[in-house]
């Protein structure tokens, strides 16, 4: 793999960054904060028709443009550095992924053009009032009568929920789970959008009363579809904070150059300097872990659920972490509402937490990584020990059955050349 950006990667990246410093100001940006839609039409309609961006990361016989998961997460890195206010996220990364993971044909040719021409709007409900994202948690249930299935339950922290014209919702059934299609109109359904913390991105309650859902593919095969979904997510949040960590840089960096005190610029102070010096590493440090990501997502290396988790904590901390750099930076002015540095530190605490806060990505990529190595380890040594967990297995039962006296002997021994190698220093 190549982590540079190939030309045009690069003229993609450009085009995008000039398209959205004109189309998403900051003044637009405030303006839909206080829209009950949570998005501009208009500029929805120059996404699809000018660039063709919600088709971008959909196949050919979808009607979509057959680009990769990589072009896909530049388009989420420049809208992250522009706060875009849009669906985007929702519609052609979280249920656009996961029509394309699930079994289902022929809901990916009823779906997914509409979807990349902008005319459908489509979102994921999994997460509930209890605020997991483990889907085997969900208790919104799913009932079947006959060829039909109806939905009963509650789901929160729905991506544009309100805004959203089709929306896959992640429901129990029996000892498993789902995915059914249920249409903004169908009976049953009611959508309540939530007072957040981050307004420029809209979040919905959903309620279902025996609401008319269509099956997505089968039972057994959802919990893979979802979990690839899940994954997908993780790279596309991590790949916005990148954005959003880049923006705030360049905030703090230009500040720094005209803000005086003392009779020279602040950015001449030490302080000042280890500050940016501290956002330029986190800055580069999650840009290579984004283009590893989207380039694992984009090819289906055997990586990608370890890496997306890692990479999306990683990400989304070292964003919180710049954005509050940032406010320091600016000092008084920073804490102002007039200020833009408070809609980007909101922002990235909307995505730290959404799809799972970093310590769940945290414990999940160290779960996987555990089950990964002692199923390595288990096949590399499988017919020798015959033991399943190989050479792991064998150094622990090793290690217990050492003699107290021998190991009490060896740990005497490390004390007294500690010792002599303190009085020789």
């Amino acid at each position: 793999m190549d982590f540079a950006l190939d030309e045009d990667q690069t003229t993609l990246q450009e085009v995008l960054r000039d398209f959205f410093q004109a189309k998403s100001p900051e003044e637009v940006v405030r303006d839909l904060m206080d829209d009950p839609a949570g998005f501009d039409p208009v500029l929805w309609k120059q996404m699809a028709d000018q660039l063709g961006l919600q088709a971008l990361a959909i196949p050919e016989e979808y009607g979509g443009n057959g680009f990769t998961f990589m072009e896909l997460g530049l388009v989420l890195e420049e809208m992250g550095r522009a706060l875009v206010v849009s669906p985007f996220l929702a519609s052609c990364v979280m249920a656009s992924e996961l029509l394309l993971a699930a079994d289902d044909e022929q809901a990916r040719l009823d779906f997914l053009p509409g979807i990349a021409s902008g005319e459908l709007i489509a979102t994921v409900a999994l997460a509930e009032d209890s605020g997991s994202w483990k889907p085997d948690e969900v208790a919104t249930s799913a009932t079947r009568a006959g060829d039909s299935w109806t939905l009963d339950g509650h789901k929160s922290y729905v991506l544009d929920g309100t805004a959203a014209d089709i929306v896959l919702v992640i429901a129990a059934v029996e000892s498993s789970f789902g995915v059914f299609a249920v249409a903004k109109d169908a009976d049953g359904f009611a959508s309540e959008a939530l007072a957040t913390m981050d307004q420029t991105r809209k979040q919905a309650r959903l309620t279902f009363d025996a609401t008319p859902a269509r099956l997505i593919g089968s039972v057994a095969a959802a919990p893979a579809a979802v979990a690839t979904m899940l994954d997908r997510t993780a790279i596309a949040l991590a790949a916005e904070s990148l954005g959003g960590s880049a923006k705030v840089l360049d905030m703090a960096v230009d500040y720094a150059k005209v803000r005086e005190q003392f009779g020279r610029p602040i950015g001449s102070f030490q302080a000042i300097k280890h500050k940016c010096a501290s956002m330029l590493v986190d800055v580069e440090s999650s840009r290579s872990a984004v283009y590893y990501a989207l380039w694992a997502a984009s090819v289906g290396h055997e990586d990608t659920p370890q890496v997306a988790s890692l990479v999306k904590a990683f990400c989304a901390d070292a964003y919180l972490s710049a954005c509050g750099e940032n406010i320091q930076i600016h000092g008084g002015i920073g804490f102002t509402w007039e200020h833009p540095a408070h809609l980007y530190l909101k922002r990235a605490k909307n995505v730290q937490l959404y799809a799972g806060s970093s310590d769940f990505h945290r414990q999940q990529a160290r779960r996987s990584y555990r089950h990964l190595n002692y199923h390595n380890e288990g096949e590399a040594t499988h017919g020798n020990t015959g033991r399943t967990g190989g050479n792991r297995h064998r150094r622990r039962t090793w290690t217990r059955s050492r003699p107290r006296a021998e190991v009490g002997e060896r740990r005497s021994s490390s004390r007294r050349q500690r010792s002599r190698c303190r009085r020789r220093w």
